[in-house]
């Protein structure tokens, strides 16, 4: 069973920076395409960025393109999340979800419904 841990939350000033990590467990780390979302209150679920299980591809929301970045390390079982430029409307409960790849199925990042495991998440505050 796939376990996945989220760390690096926090409060931060608008204009500030947070790295966002992702431990991943129970399963061949690199047989998974992995990606963020993030849930604010009251609102669904949105996805914020993605990579391929060999860091190939990334995908980003148009909402982060240029502030954030995802990254992978696959000897270390983990995953990142640099969020630089940070902006009160940043503000939610960010989630990893892990995504097998070796259903040789297109990747679809941005849907939900595409990952097969989630964290628990972690708190993003960024104030005014």
């Amino acid at each position: 069973q796939v376990q996945l841990v989220e760390s690096g939350g926090g409060l931060v000033q608008a204009g500030g920076s947070l790295r966002l990590s992702c431990t991943f467990s129970g399963r061949t780390f690199n047989m998974y395409h992995m990606g963020w979302f993030r849930q604010a209150p009251g609102k669904e679920r949105e996805f914020v960025a993605a990579i391929t299980w060999n860091g190939g591809s990334t995908d980003y929301a148009d909402s982060v393109n240029g502030r954030f970045t995802i990254t992978r390390d696959n000897p270390k079982n983990s995953m990142y999340l640099q969020m630089n430029r940070l902006q009160p409307e940043d503000t939610a409960v960010y989630y990893c979800g892990a995504d097998w790849a070796g259903d040789g199925n297109s990747w679809h990042p941005i849907y939900s419904h595409s990952y097969d495991y989630w964290g628990q998440g972690t708190q993003v505050t960024v104030s005014s």
